[in-house]
């Protein structure tokens, strides 16, 4: 994926197996190549080039007419064991400007076990590093001062939750919120869930707070996950553009007008009413 729009010459660019239950799956990212969408500068995509035990991995440098980098080799050792990964050293990773992705182990001594009540006293304070499971088997964590959710299997990060400016000065609790009936997650490998087939989740409220009483409650999205989609997905935001356009189309066709007021109505909820009434919004598709 080129979303990052990042280059490919970064620690994490390229992820080998570690367990957290990844198999011998190798995880690569890809950045893009036009100079006009790299947000630092390089523009680079991936070749993936067999050989005669496995295939190899590779960088091609669009900026320097098409240069080829060896970044992993890939080996089967037959088809019952798992396969030898190697990374290849290079000196385009000399520079200042890694980041790193914190990734969760069982074994990493960071998990807070916890019943329920304050679990971190000031989560956005420096060198916080740790993570927890709720009871639905979401696991979240904090990381460089903000709220990361993880991948319940593999552990792997998905997404920002609590950025850095709304965790800062924050304590952290966890409470249980739902019913008594409700169940609670399997921690079991490969029976995650199993338990749990005729009976809603056991439910917790994720809460920050500080001692002059300010209270936010961090909601999860309808399907469950935590993580914030912040940015809309290029591909909707497209087509709503195409509707405005034909929108301004058909008032100059049918209206001659060149200019209109226009507008576009879509989400976020605006009430918590059970019964819908109104979807205008003031000052947006209503006149105040």
């Amino acid at each position: 994926s080129g979303h990052f729009h990042l280059g490919q010459d970064y620690e994490d660019s390229i992820t080998f197996p570690a367990g957290n239950n990844r198999g011998s799956c190798v995880f690569v990212q890809t950045a893009v190549m036009r100079s006009g969408t790299t947000r630092d500068g390089r523009q680079q995509s991936r070749l993936l080039r067999g050989t005669e035990n496995g295939f190899e991995v590779l960088s091609v440098n669009h900026a320097k007419g098409g240069e080829v980098r060896l970044d992993a080799t890939i080996t089967y050792t037959s088809d019952n064991e798992e396969t030898a990964v190697a990374a290849h050293p290079s000196e385009d990773y000399d520079h200042e400007q890694f980041f790193s992705a914190y990734t969760p182990s069982d074994d990493d001594g960071c998990e807070i076990e916890y019943d329920q009540g304050t679990i971190l006293e000031d989560a956005g304070a420096d060198n916080v590093v740790c993570w927890w499971k709720l009871k639905c088997g979401r696991v979240l964590g904090v990381h460089e001062g903000m709220v990361v959710e993880y991948d319940e299997s593999t552990l792997a990060p998905l997404g920002l939750v609590v950025a850095k400016d709304e965790l800062a000065g924050r304590k952290v609790a966890v409470v249980d919120s739902g019913l008594d009936a409700e169940c609670f997650m399997s921690e079991e490998v490969g029976m995650e869930g199993a338990d749990c087939v005729d009976q809603d989740l056991m439910e917790q409220a994720v809460i920050l707070y500080d001692d002059e009483g300010r209270v936010t409650v961090v909601q999860p999205n309808e399907d469950g996950s935590y993580w914030r989609k912040i940015v809309r997905n290029k591909m909707i935001r497209m087509k709503e553009v195409r509707r405005e356009k034909a929108a301004k189309a058909f008032m100059k066709s049918n209206f001659g007008k060149e200019e209109v007021d226009l507008v576009s109505s879509w989400g976020p909820y605006v009430t918590t009413s059970g019964t819908a009434k109104n979807t205008g919004v003031q000052g947006l598709t209503l006149k105040k």
